[in-house]
């Protein structure tokens, strides 16, 4: 798969990045909402999913969902990363067309094998 994450903690981008190659996958990093989204305007990346955190400066991670559906019409799936476990900001983000939420702290074995279950359903 093709693989866009979008987060601010180096950290995690770093780790998610070294995980999933590890998996099999071409991965692409942005440190924040408005550098992914300015990502996929300008490059033909033909993503199949993209994880994003959803506290990131200049765009948050509801505002990259909206503009992947409605520039893509959810045909890229999205994964919400978040350490807030409002259930508020997980009803936008499904309502936005979002496939998954996880929760942080969490193992990348949950994320590979959610990634997993995602390329399964398709």
């Amino acid at each position: 798969m093709r693989i866009l994450i979008a987060d601010d903690d180096q950290l995690m981008l770093k780790t998610l990045e070294f995980r999933l190659k590890r998996d099999g996958h071409e991965v692409f990093l942005s440190r924040d909402g408005q550098e992914a989204m300015e990502m996929i305007n300008t490059q033909d990346l033909d993503l199949d999913l993209v994880i994003s955190d959803i506290m990131m400066p200049y765009s948050s991670g509801l505002e990259l969902i909206g503009f992947i559906k409605q520039r893509f019409n959810n045909t890229i799936r999205t994964i919400i990363l978040s350490g807030m476990g409002q259930e508020n900001v997980i009803l936008e983000a499904f309502r936005l067309g979002a496939a998954d939420f996880i929760t942080k702290p969490f193992s990348p074995n949950e994320l590979s094998m959610r990634i997993n279950r995602l390329k399964m359903s398709n």
